[in-house]
């Protein structure tokens, strides 16, 4: 029933397009961060072009008031999930007015408190409608222009020119007037309200760049943002199409679902990817910065009919993000990437059997296998024929919206290659073509010796020691330097220690990564050598390094937390956790200062950080004491997050503990405490 269901509601929009074209949205909102609420008034121009008995907006959980069409008052039908609107209309331009609130469980989110927190949306998956009057059909195309009233002490950000600021001094109150000059699908409408600083940079072709961070990271607007510039001119010469868009704005918000999504002039993305000079090597917001903005091109300006195309979105990013990559680190990085990611593509096989040209494949068959069925197109039509045949793909069909015939066809424009067969085997055929990918990549000399040396991995040591010296004594590139030290994990520790120094003394972050990940325990010959990964430029090996000394060096342990007492690490404190986490169970360390260790620790697990940051203090908290009956508030809170990940780890901690009387019985007394939301789902496990 489900999907006849969604047969029908997928026949009536189409039978709407086909009848009434929406043509442009203005829009004046008022988000109310206390009451997590939007009011607003819309006035939607549209056209009728051929007879039609019902006008349909989606509209989730919403109140309606002055309705009106060509200024005059109708009647209208509101079933929570949908407007109707039956009279009034007449064929060609008609004007519908009205005002609306709603208090929207998903799609719009209020983060933190009101007076310093954020509001931000995410459309794509979850639908605009919750929180806008709009359209949930992708093929419904308008153009949005949003004005925003909210307190001038706070930044407000949509798609599109910002035109104007007004500012209301009686009441502190400014309007920010946004506006669109090309029209796009409702899922990529956005909003992004919160205290920000703002830097900008211009392209090589005129489009102003706007990178925002909160205030107090603003002194990483380098890191985070670094190769923005690079990366959008050289789409624009690699795609051929200039930006389609009047500028191009970036900004990072607090606990978002995804790494990043690509609205319309206006990329959101997660705060984990705001980083130092020591964050940037472990994680980088190049790859994300390059799949949202190539998607403006391929997503945004034209728009797949259906998810059965949605492969011509994130596979054409995916593929985009990876020649951007190409362009700046070199061709041997983005062969290593293509062979990552074959090599996940293969193994998944067994078992994610749904075709690229699905609507119900996965996000590794969309974005991955999408990627590498563009690669292997590009190879054999050659790059120059694949550039014009985008080319061609975006100039006949922007604005609009495409299937994969659409673009097949401009590549059969531009060459003989057989696109039947290609679609039959890489888009309508499960599975992934393995041999014809390693063809194309072993061509590249890199790729060759790193597949040699991987299959040497049963090789007696002494049979290949030489070739192991010989790669630390060259430039190779690190994969090939990293797969040694993985190769040497079994080999005794007196046999290998000259190899190893070698490898330490390469300086190369990644490989001496290897050495932290892989060294178990640590000789006491080794050690000094091993301490020195505690000055490397990582936060990933600053930790593990820690925690390896920590535990195999008890002797050492107060120098140790003495050294380290200034970390902080990542967003998510890592570092800082850790840390705080070693310094409470070091028998006689800072022992006057161990409450105030404990409540940092604690204040960390609290709704006053971000989600990632509290799971990573909620675990070390019970690491310290699974009966810390402190925790638990913070534990059950999270059940009520609307960030997917965490609610599930909250979650399966408390089935773990309630299994145990003693826990359960926690839980219990602390049930009739808790708010009404955390009430029901702490219930819902017990």
């Amino acid at each position: 029933m489900k999907y006849i269901f969604l047969f029908i509601t997928s026949f009536v929009f189409a039978q709407q397009t086909k009848k009434v074209d929406f043509i442009s949205l203005n829009a004046h909102l008022t988000p109310n961060a206390i009451e997590k609420s939007v009011t607003g008034k819309v006035v939607y121009d549209f056209v009728v072009k051929s007879k039609i008995d019902t006008i349909k907006i989606d509209a989730v959980r919403m109140e309606f008031s002055e309705m009106k069409i060509n200024g005059k008052a109708v009647p209208f039908k509101n079933s929570g999930k949908s407007l109707k609107i039956y009279k009034g209309f007449k064929k060609g331009k008609n004007k519908l007015e009205f005002s609306y609130s709603a208090q929207p469980k998903q799609t719009m989110y209020f983060v933190g408190d009101a007076s310093n927190g954020q509001i931000w949306t995410q459309g794509q998956g979850k639908y605009t409608s919750h929180w806008l009057p709009s359209f949930d059909d992708v093929n419904e195309k308008v153009i949005f222009n949003v004005s925003v009233d909210f307190r001038n002490d706070f930044d407000v950000l949509s798609n599109g020119v910002l035109k104007n600021v007004g500012y209301n001094s009686k009441e502190n109150i400014k309007t920010w007037n946004y506006q669109m000059q090309q029209p796009m699908s409702s899922y990529l409408v956005m909003l992004a309200i919160g205290k920000f600083v703002k830097q900008t940079e211009i392209t090589a072709s005129g489009t102003p760049l706007e990178f925002y961070l909160r205030e107090e990271d603003a002194s990483k607007f380098a890191t985070t943002y670094k190769y923005s510039k690079e990366i959008f001119d050289f789409f624009e010469r690699e795609i051929g199409v200039k930006y389609p868009w009047e500028v191009y704005r970036q900004v990072p918000v607090m606990d978002f679902l995804y790494a990043g999504m690509e609205n319309t002039s206006a990329t959101i993305f997660a705060q984990d990817f705001v980083v130092d000079e020591i964050g940037f090597n472990d994680r980088t917001y190049v790859n994300v910065n390059a799949h949202e903005l190539a998607h403006q091109w391929f997503g945004d300006m034209i728009t797949a009919q259906s998810g059965k195309h949605h492969w011509l979105q994130e596979g054409f990013a995916t593929y985009y993000a990876l020649l951007a990559e190409k362009e700046l680190f070199g061709e041997d990085h983005f062969n290593f990437e293509l062979y990552q990611t074959a090599e996940t593509l293969q193994r998944a096989s067994k078992n994610d059997t749904i075709p690229l040209m699905n609507e119900k494949a996965s996000s590794l068959t969309f974005y991955q296998k999408g990627a590498w069925a563009l690669h292997y197109l590009r190879r054999n039509i050659g790059e120059e024929n694949f550039r014009k045949a985008v080319k061609n793909y975006l100039n006949n069909y922007g604005f609009k919206n495409v299937n994969t015939d659409d673009f097949l066809a401009e590549v059969n424009k531009v060459s003989k290659f057989d696109t039947n067969a290609f679609k039959k085997v890489w888009l309508e055929q499960s599975g992934f073509e393995v041999q014809e990918a390693l063809a194309i990549l072993k061509k590249n000399k890199f790729i060759s010796d790193y597949l040699a040396l991987t299959e040497q991995f049963e090789t007696p040591f002494s049979e290949k020691q030489k070739q192991f010296e010989t790669i630390f004594g060259s430039d190779a590139f690190y994969p090939l330097k990293e797969e040694v030290i993985y190769q040497l994990q079994e080999v005794p520790f007196e046999e290998k220690k000259e190899l190893l120094v070698k490898a330490m003394q390469t300086n190369n972050l990644k490989v001496r990564q290897a050495i932290a990940v892989t060294m178990k325990q640590i000789p006491l010959d080794f050690k000094s050598e091993y301490s020195t990964l505690l000055n490397d430029a990582s936060y990933l090996t600053r930790e593990m390094a820690f925690k390896n000394l920590m535990a195999q060096f008890p002797e050492n342990r107060i120098s140790l937390l003495d050294k380290t007492k200034d970390w902080v690490g990542f967003n998510d404190k890592n570092l800082r956790v850790a840390w705080l986490t070693m310094a409470l169970a070091t028998k006689d360390y800072q022992n006057e200062n161990k409450v105030t260790f404990y409540d940092e620790l604690l204040t960390y697990s609290t709704p006053k950080f971000e989600a990632n940051t509290r799971q990573n203090a909620i675990v070390n908290l019970l690491f310290l004491n699974k009966a810390d009956k402190n925790v638990l508030p913070n534990l059950v809170n999270g059940l009520t997050h609307y960030k997917w990940q965490f609610t599930k780890f909250c979650r399966e901690q408390i089935r773990e503990m309630v299994k145990q009387d003693t826990f359960k019985k926690y839980f219990e007394e602390l049930l009739p405490t808790l708010p009404e939301r955390e009430k029901v789902q702490l219930q819902k496990l017990l």
